[in-house]
């Protein structure tokens, strides 16, 4: 038998306590090591922190130690903003003397004296000729063209408030002028309507068109109670009337203005943003002008010229002399006038973070509009021109009887026939509608299909309601519907489609010379800066180019601005696209000392958009930026990451396709009080070389477009 000795030895108490004391004895080792480890990973992390404490308070010393050098080298180059400010101004006063100097007849539109004296002497000539009225009115959208350009493009200090409101009502009464002349030629022309009767119709069909104009007027001769609608081939806008119209002696005009006369001319806010840095000696002060464009349309032409050359001594007549010292006696009484209203107003000091908001205030309380059928303007914007759509009396045709020709005047200038009619039962009585069909402009784009709006003459604003049925065939360029009476029409569209940007680059590409180009959902769209005027290179849409008209012509950035707002492209934020964009919210201390430090340096190095300025915060703007001095693209390799608050630049450790976003700064860098040294500490002697040496008109220009299309907040 067996005695059990072979199974497993059962342990005596006293081994299981030897083991259990063991047992604890190992743990109580690792928990030891355990937190030896961590203090000692504690005291190396409290060591690197204190290192890197250190190590950050040594380069803040640093950058404080020279921050008084560095602002006073920076203002040296932030003259280049007050030179070209100064160039400008006496741009202007050569611009005055060489129109006093042509004696041409053309008015200055800056002087009331003699836009009134032109308004005259066209109200008095009666040649109502339709190609006369035409012609003449392409001057007068030239002089409404130079005023809006004045007011856009001349700095809020030197612009005193009487005077834009005299712009603005010399504006307002071109406009007016120009409108009562089309209505007068429209009636000469209605007078012999039956001359130009069609052989098979009977009915008489014109169609003029002009580079801002397209005139179609149908006159019904016939009355033909079977009369059914009407196309104008020429125009490819037609009609379609009700029966009660079709027997009448009526005539239909549709007047295409490929300007926008009719919406209310906007006020001007301005930003001003006086920047001043007390460290430095002397002072620099430099104004950053933010203006919200005016809804006014028409391609400005700035004249500037690089190579001008102003010449004071010219000689002349006395009273040539005169004028030119009145001139200059302006633009001192100006400057005393900027100097007063600089010691009244508040100083906004970049050392002290005073800085107002770019959304400008002012002074007229904001229009909040609770109607679903007002179009907001802030909004939508008119693109295409307008559409006025009358129905006209028509006229006493002249009568051959006996051999004499008889024709009954009538001395009541042009009548609108009434549609529907002007009669007790109207509120309640239903009339057909009236059918339109509109040819939409080559010259524009829409993005989607546009809102067709009416005018309501009443409200002064532009409506929805009392159109109908609505068919769009935007391959074709072409857009139909019906209305309830004769309206005049425009299609507005999202003024804000092509915000907020994908991505924006500003590239070098020469002397003075660069390409900026900013990426929409929809567009992709190049502009070109040399000295000091711009040019659109391309607008590209779905792979194909768009706007050929535009593209290769040269001009101010104003005028830039203008002409693809005009065409449908804004990319231009207004001080009231905040309200419609989701915007990537910085302080205008960070942004606008940016835009101006960018500028600066644009002659030699790329800039870029990066998608780390969205994790930055409201304080700190994040970007690329990259030595260039080649006319090829940026390879991806090249770029490096740079943060700026207004008052200090850094270079970031993180890339691009970094997973996380952190202000840890780049291996070797230092921090620096101005983005051109931050710069400056990667940068080639050619490189600082042709930054130095930039035309101060490039900059202004360059500094301009950023400012325009803030692509730091809108990005």
């Amino acid at each position: 038998m067996s005695d059990g000795s072979g199974g497993k030895k059962k342990l005596s108490k006293a081994e299981r306590l030897r083991l259990q004391k063991e047992e604890e004895d190992r743990r109580l080792i690792e928990e030891e090591e355990a937190r030896l480890r961590a203090e000692q990973e504690e005291a190396e992390r409290l060591e690197k922190e204190r290192i890197e404490r250190e190590e950050r308070e040594r380069l803040e010393a640093k950058d404080q130690e020279r921050r008084g050098t560095e602002l006073a080298e920076l203002h040296s180059l932030e003259e280049k903003f007050l030179s070209a400010r100064q160039w400008k101004a006496d741009y202007r006063l050569h611009a005055k003397w060489e129109h006093y100097m042509q004696c041409d007849g053309s008015p200055d539109p800056a002087m009331p004296q003699e836009i009134n004296t032109f308004m005259s002497l066209w109200q008095e000539n009666k040649n109502d000729d339709i190609e006369f009225v035409i012609e003449k009115g392409n001057k007068v959208l030239n002089l409404i063209e130079k005023l809006d350009f004045l007011l856009l493009d001349t700095p809020p200090n030197e612009l005193m408030e009487n005077t834009m409101v005299q712009y603005q009502d010399s504006i307002l009464e071109l406009q007016h002028l120009l409108h009562q002349k089309y209505n007068e030629a429209t009636e000469h022309l209605l007078k012999k309507a039956n001359t130009y009767a069609d052989s098979d119709s009977g009915n008489m069909e014109m169609v003029i068109k002009d580079k801002n104009v397209t005139f179609s007027i149908w006159a019904n001769l016939k009355k033909n109670p079977r009369f059914k609608n009407h196309m104008f081939c020429d125009a490819e806008n037609g009609f379609d009337l009700p029966k009660t119209v079709a027997t009448s002696d009526v005539a239909v005009r549709i007047l295409h203005t490929h300007y926008d006369h009719v919406s209310p001319l906007r006020c001007i806010p301005t930003l001003h943003l006086k920047v001043e840095t007390p460290e430095s000696k002397p002072e620099l002060t430099v104004f950053y002008d933010m203006k919200e464009e005016k809804e006014k349309e028409g391609e400005q032409k700035s004249g500037e010229d690089t190579d001008l050359v102003i010449d004071k001594e010219s000689d002349g007549r006395k009273s040539a002399i005169s004028f030119k010292d009145n001139i200059k006696s302006d633009i001192d009484e100006n400057e005393k006038l900027e100097e007063e209203s600089d010691k009244k107003s508040e100083n906004f000091t970049i050392s002290q973070v005073h800085v107002a908001p770019l959304q400008a205030a002012t002074d007229e309380k904001e229009e909040e509009i609770f109607d679903e059928n007002v179009v907001d303007l802030h909004q939508f914007t008119p693109v295409g021109g307008v559409y006025h759509i009358d129905a006209l009396k028509l006229p006493p045709q002249a009568k051959q009887i006996k051999g004499w020709i008889m024709v009954e005047l009538l001395d009541v200038g042009l009548e609108t026939y009434p549609y529907p009619p002007e009669t007790e039962e109207t509120e309640d009585a239903s009339y057909p509608c009236i059918g339109v069909t509109l040819r939409l402009l080559d010259s524009v784009i829409f993005f989607e299909e546009p809102v067709v709006a009416r005018w309501d003459s009443a409200g002064k604003q532009w409506r929805t309601d009392g159109i109908s049925d609505i068919k769009y065939r935007m391959k074709d360029k072409q857009i139909s519907f019906e209305m309830d009476a004769f309206y005049t029409i425009t299609l507005v569209q999202d003024a804000h489609l092509n915000m907020p940007y994908q991505s924006w680059e500003l590239r070098p590409n020469g002397t003075d010379e660069l390409l900026f180009t900013v990426v929409t959902a929809f567009a992709e769209v190049q502009m070109q800066v040399k000295g000091n005027q711009c040019m659109l290179s391309s607008v590209i849409v779905e792979g194909s180019e768009q706007l050929s008209h535009l593209t290769g012509k040269w001009t101010s950035p104003v005028g830039l601005t203008i002409a693809l707002k005009k065409a449908g492209v804004n990319i231009f934020p207004s001080d009231y696209s905040h309200k419609y964009v989701s915007v990537n919210k910085k302080t205008p201390l960070a942004e606008v000392t940016t835009y101006q430090q960018m500028a600066l340096v644009a002659s030699g190095f790329a800039f870029s958009w990066s998608k780390w300025n969205l994790a930055a915060g409201q304080d700190q703007v994040v970007f690329k930026v990259s030595e260039h001095l080649k006319t090829e693209a940026v390879k991806d390799e090249d770029w490096s990451l740079y943060m700026f608050n207004g008052q200090r630049a850094q270079r970031l450790k993180i890339s691009e396709t970094s997973e996380a976003f952190s202000e840890d700064l780049a291996e070797n860098t230092e921090f620096h009080s101005t983005l051109f040294h931050m710069i400056k500490d990667f940068a080639t002697e050619e490189a600082i070389d042709k930054v130095k040496e930039a035309s101060c008109l490039f900059i202004d220009a360059v500094y301009q477009l950023l400012i325009a299309t803030r692509v730091l907040t809108y990005s």
